[in-house]
């Protein structure tokens, strides 16, 4: 089969791979039909996330049907079209238990890190029964595919996370895919205003579409300085990182409000500086979170109902054979006007 292939810092080929088989009783293979990048398979190719050894497949997203499963799997039979969570979940270990997968004993986030993952025509599936959902007949597969990681990502690791409440004011720090799908998921707490900070143009576009009331560049102004300047010198209520690198996760530091929350979502490769000596007096919280995704049933239904639109952070749609194309898309976003890029295998 045809697979995106990580080859170390900077290298990944598209090319052919042995098809994946049952390992275990509770697996199932997929055949994929929409897969999508995340940011954090860029980080991955920076060299940021060191568990992802060379010749693993990437990928941690996508839609598919059964081809294949164990002989301990009750909930899917073959022929099932299923949507992939991004993490793994047994269900039964302590941390499943407390409904926090992603760090769950046999699974976690492990497609496309430490298991080969979703781009590729096909993936095996472990703990299939606690790890799958039944895709909805009729409902468009694009969308489906937003509610893997992007949409849960951006409403457990910055709404939930950053206890967004009717009233709040909020700041999104990084206006990408996982930034706008914070926006559009907080929009259902009706905070008071929205803030998004980017330096690209075309995205902070994008995210006053989506109900942003003020988008500042902040390769033209001093994001910290307009964010101030907006809420007459106080800050917001909520301040969520979603870029993963030290200007933006100081850039929130400097725009929370005394009482506030900081929710980074941001795959951190590098050191940051914590301004201790500034928040220790201003009964601030600050939260870190790897997605559970324990959201995708409730998201699921909020998208059916029409409450909200994942696809509206999609930007490109490309055959699963244009991988590569679609990465050098995705990684030249400001380029190429590129938000979630899907790929279609069929």
């Amino acid at each position: 089969m045809k697979s995106l292939i990580y080859l170390g810092p900077g290298k990944c080929v598209w090319q052919d791979k042995e098809k994946p088989s049952i390992q275990a009783p509770t697996d199932v293979v997929v055949k994929i039909s929409r897969t999508t990048i995340c940011g954090t398979d860029l980080h991955i190719l920076k060299g940021d996330v060191p568990s992802v050894e060379p010749g693993r497949i990437l990928g941690h997203e996508g839609v598919g049907s059964i081809v294949e499963k164990g002989e301990a799997v009750g909930n899917f039979a073959v022929g099932d079209r299923v949507l992939i969570s991004c993490i793994t979940s047994c269900g039964r270990c302590p941390h499943c238990r407390r409904q926090m997968f992603s760090h769950c004993e046999r699974g976690g986030w492990i497609l496309g890190n430490r298991i080969d993952g979703t781009q590729a025509e096909y993936v095996r599936i472990p703990c299939a029964d606690t790890s799958l959902y039944h895709a909805p007949n009729g409902v468009d597969e694009d969308a489906l595919t937003m509610l893997s990681d992007m949409l849960p990502t951006g409403f457990e690791c910055g709404v939930l996370s950053g206890g967004v409440n009717p009233g709040d004011t909020l700041a999104i720090v990084g206006a990408g895919p996982v930034g706008l799908a914070a926006l559009i998921s907080a929009r259902l707490y009706s905070p008071s205003m929205i803030v998004t900070v980017d330096m690209d143009e075309h995205r902070l576009t994008t995210s006053k579409e989506l109900g942003a009331k003020h988008a500042i560049n902040s390769r033209s102004e001093n994001a910290a300085d307009a964010v101030l300047r907006l809420t007459g010198g106080v800050g917001v209520d909520v301040a969520i990182e979603a870029v993963g690198v030290p200007d933006t996760f100081d850039t929130c530091q400097q725009i929370v409000a005394p009482g506030g929350r900081i929710a980074n979502i941001g795959v951190h490769g590098k050191p940051v500086t914590l301004r201790l000596e500034k928040l220790w007096d201003r009964n601030v919280t600050i939260t870190t979170r790897l997605v559970d995704t324990v959201s995708i049933p409730m998201l699921l239904k909020a998208m059916m109902s029409g409450a909200i639109d994942p696809t509206r952070a999609i930007s490109h749609r490309l055959h699963l054979s244009e991988m590569l194309k679609a990465y050098e898309t995705f990684g030249h976003a400001a380029r190429e006007g590129a938000l979630k890029v899907v790929l279609s295998n069929g």
